[in-house]
């Protein structure tokens, strides 16, 4: 899958600029909207890699503490893939639950 840089707007890296000019865009219609199971799929695709890293993260840690590995790189390495992940999908529910919260409140 991959991932529409195209709306990236004053990014200081040529490389990006350039990569955004020539990247195969993911619409659907002349708004710029997606497919709601696109959405979805994607949402899944999200949740479910955030759930690998955490559960490398928990493996690793067992192996740690079990003493069956002495390498805290790949320790940390994967504690920080977990962490930054999470942090990732907590922020994308956040938003999806505002976006909710201002469709309620809006009056027809």
């Amino acid at each position: 899958m991959a991932l529409d840089i195209t709306e990236l707007y004053n990014v200081s890296s040529n490389a990006i600029r350039e990569a955004a000019k020539v990247a195969p865009t993911n619409r659907v219609d002349t708004y710029g909207e997606q497919d709601f199971d696109n959405i979805l799929h994607t949402a899944v695709e999200n949740l479910t890699t955030t759930n690998n890293y955490l559960s490398d993260a928990e493996n690793e840690e067992i192996k740690w503490a079990l003493g069956e590995t002495e390498n805290t790189h790949d320790l940390s390495i994967s504690l920080q893939k977990a962490s930054v992940a999470l942090q990732y999908t907590v922020a994308i529910r956040d938003r999806l639950l505002d976006a909710y919260k201002e469709l309620i409140q809006m009056q027809i």
